[in-house]
């Protein structure tokens, strides 16, 4: 029977198309073939990714390699640089007009920005870097990176184990709204592709149970919870005063700070819609208004770390609401710091502000472990279910559901008569002592190291 032209060509195209993926298909993990165990990949900026780089430096530690991967827009600090065990593999960070906050634009930009990070994740994950046994994923985002970790597991035989941070569903909705088709379809989309996962590492037991219960995921949920690095520890009376005198931001507040008659407040953000500032400003100003009125409370120092979308507006606001006399008896300054010098900020400071308000409401701010390790106590939002398992109210934090609340606090922690901070203080002193290597055994069972 003779071939028709059709034929003949559709025939070609398939054996040409099996030739190419022959080809360019990426190579597979063999035991005991790479040098390479373990690939981290962060889907974001790595040197704000901390969890993702103490998982690197734990695996490095255990004596295993690992290729720690994603975008490189902050400096990252020197233990991580320096180690020989550890590859950083950059991602090209996607272009400034795909991110937008504005819901419309974000609608049209959003596929666009999908498809850029998708190709880019292919070039990473197939050819860039060796295959590993196992791809430890962060999610969120969940979009593009368990679609391509699931395929990229399939064709170079490595095992996916999932840490998830939240949900990112949940994330989605604070733009779009709990009912919006994409967000259904991105929670539907999120929990297929977790089921294609060898193991699951959650941040809090209540993330765990929400795995294991409600959506009925059967691979091993373990949960590690976040805990500081060594970076973060408590400072003495002596170097407080000594980097204060170095830190030009509230340098010329130095003298009140060092005699006690000011506070030192910090709060490190990401500047996204799930840390409402609003709250803060409000507090602050009650705060300095009743401050002004003769009630003997200091002055407040606040110094806001971090970069993000939202910066630019909270900074309009700050000025306006500073020209307008609303902030007489408070220094608000934001800034960006170098690891190391925000380990010490948090040393140096008298309490630390959380404003996340959890999006799913079984995460937990990476923030507030990192005051922990500084032995610095907390005052945070704590309208969410997993709030318990990090600060225990009245023992080394505070909890607030508003900013009438926040700012009643803030008078009752901070009035000299008072000495309930001093009690914070010692219970986050306490806080200190736990350690992210202590945790951090979970892993080294799972990927079985050490």
């Amino acid at each position: 029977m003779a071939i028709s032209t059709l034929e003949m060509n559709i025939i070609v195209g398939l054996v040409t198309i099996l030739i190419v993926f022959v080809l360019v298909r990426p190579s597979r993990y063999v035991q005991g073939s790479s040098d390479v165990n373990v690939q981290v990949l962060a889907l974001g900026d790595i040197g704000r990714s901390p969890r993702m780089r103490y998982h690197a430096l734990s695996i490095a530690q255990n004596g295993a390699q690992v290729q720690l991967m994603g975008f490189l827009d902050s400096e990252l600090d020197d233990d991580i640089k320096n180690n020989n065990l550890i590859d950083i593999v950059p991602i090209p960070s996607p272009a400034k007009w795909l991110q937008t906050s504005n819901r419309l634009l974000f609608l049209v930009v959003a596929p666009l920005k999908v498809l850029h990070q998708v190709w880019l994740l292919w070039q990473t994950l197939a050819y860039h870097v060796r295959p590993a046994q196992w791809l430890l994923v962060q999610n969120p985002p969940s979009i593009p990176t368990l679609l391509l970790a699931t395929v990229i597991c399939y064709l170079r035989g490595q095992k996916m184990v999932i840490d998830w941070h939240n949900f990112g569903y949940s994330i989605l909705a604070l733009k779009l709204g709990e009912k919006h088709p994409l967000v259904r379809i991105a929670w539907a989309y999120e929990f297929f592709f977790a089921t294609f996962a060898t193991h699951h590492i959650v941040v809090t037991d209540a993330m765990g149970h929400v795995l294991r219960d409600q959506l009925g995921l059967r691979a091993s949920i373990r949960t590690l919870h976040d805990r500081p690095a060594d970076i973060f520890q408590p400072m003495d009376a002596t170097k407080r005063l000594a980097f204060l005198q170095q830190y030009k931001s509230v340098l010329k507040h130095y003298n009140s700070l060092a005699d006690e008659k000011a506070y030192l407040l910090v709060s490190s953000t990401s500047w996204t819609p799930d840390e409402d500032f609003s709250i803060l400003l409000d507090a602050l100003c009650q705060y300095s208004q009743r401050a002004a009125s003769g009630s003997n409370l200091p002055e407040v120092v606040i110094v806001i770390t971090g970069k993000g979308p939202q910066k630019q507006h909270y900074e309009t606001l700050i000025d306006k609401l500073t020209s307008q006399g609303m902030l007489s008896k408070v220094h608000i300054y934001t800034d960006w710091l170098s690891f190391s010098d925000y380990a010490r900020l948090l040393a140096a400071a008298d309490l630390g502000i959380s404003l996340h308000t959890s999006s799913s409401g079984v995460d937990l701010p990476m923030k507030v472990v990192d005051m922990f390790g500084a032995g610095l106590p907390v005052l945070g939002f704590s309208q969410f279910a997993a709030w318990p398992e990090l600060v225990t109210e009245g023992v080394d934090g505070r909890g607030f559901g508003n900013a009438d609340e926040m700012a009643m606090i803030l008078q009752e922690l901070l009035h000299p008569s008072h000495t309930r901070l001093d009690g914070l203080k010692a219970g986050a002193l306490k806080q200190s002592k736990r350690r992210w290597s202590d945790e951090w055994v979970v892993m080294k069972g799972t990927l079985g190291l050490g």
